[in-house]
């Protein structure tokens, strides 16, 4: 049973259907009471979610934010109740391991064995959640709560604007991501030269000390490449990149993040660090466990 308010889900469903109708077909309930629930959701946040018009419903601006924030809520939700259960049982060992797009675990479960066999008393959980600026804000915000690692690029600029800390695993070469029918796609590795007349997509100044570095040396010696900035990663911009057929600052940890982009290396010596984001106070086990991945992979690689 969950325990969080059931008209956030029907909020979704309209919000992902674009009308009552459709969203209590999904619901198996009439559009009556759906219609019921977006009211009285409606009144209670005191916003308006929804343009109602003869042609169907569409997210207000109001309505788009709060469209992220619920489905952070029930995951959050959801989330807290497993915590509830395995705190019950006593489970102190459980590490739970933030998984999204741009976060991908799965180097971790790569490790796990190693892991496991210097800490064999450690647990760990996935815990999935969607890549948008709201989640990263209030997850990395509050590691330790839901969420006890992320695994990522990060710099000191990041941690500092999002209040975590972070263990430094390697300096990940920074790649370009290309589409797979793009004509630099053929190339296991590209040039300086293979770039100019390229338009490469970087994020924005001051989000990456590293990036900047990039960014201002591709201005000052290669200005054939033209620098396109964008906000945020997500599965958007990677589309983005597809569509358009331009190149994207990318690390080798996504290569599986879209399936019709290659991620090529690139001749230059540009790195940025890659570890584990965790809480600024975290407890006994998540040091432990921090160690421990530190440890293992450091064994990795030297084998």
């Amino acid at each position: 049973m969950s325990v969080y308010n059931h008209q956030l889900e029907t909020f979704i469903q309209v919000a992902d259907a674009g009308s009552f109708s459709k969203a209590g077909e999904a619901l198996f309930i009439s559009p009556t009471a759906v219609m019921k629930q977006i009211n009285l959701l409606e009144s209670a946040l005191d916003v308006q979610l929804f343009n109602r018009t003869p042609r169907g419903l569409t997210l207000t601006n109001a309505g788009k934010s709060y469209y992220q924030d619920a489905k952070y809520m029930i995951q959050y939700a959801k989330d807290a109740q497993v915590r509830a259960k395995n705190a019950m049982q006593g489970n102190d060992s459980m590490i739970r391991l933030g998984s999204s797009l741009m976060t991908p675990c799965q180097f971790l479960m790569e490790l796990w064995p190693h892991i496991h066999a210097l800490r064999p008393e450690l647990k760990f959980e996935i815990v999935n959640f969607e890549n948008t600026p709201e989640n990263a804000r209030e997850i990395l915000k509050n590691l330790g709560q839901n969420i006890d690692v992320v695994a990522g690029i990060f710099d000191e600029t990041m941690l500092k604007l999002r209040n975590c800390d972070a263990v430094e695993l390697v300096k990940v070469p920074i790649c370009c991501a290309v589409s797979i029918y793009h004509p630099l796609a053929q190339k296991k590795q590209l040039s300086m030269q293979d770039l100019y007349g390229q338009k490469l997509m970087l994020m924005k100044r001051n989000w990456s000390k590293y990036t900047d570095m990039l960014r201002d040396g591709l201005w000052e010696h290669h200005p054939e490449i033209e620098i396109v900035d964008f906000s945020f990663y997500n599965l958007e911009v990677f589309n983005q990149c597809e569509h358009d057929n331009v190149l994207l600052m990318a690390v080798p940890q996504w290569a599986n993040v879209h399936p019709l982009l290659k991620i090529i290396p690139v001749d230059w010596k540009y790195e940025i660090p890659f570890g584990l984001l965790h809480s600024k106070t975290p407890s006994e086990t998540v040091k432990t466990f921090l160690q421990a991945a530190k440890t293992a992979f450091e064994s990795s690689v030297k084998k």
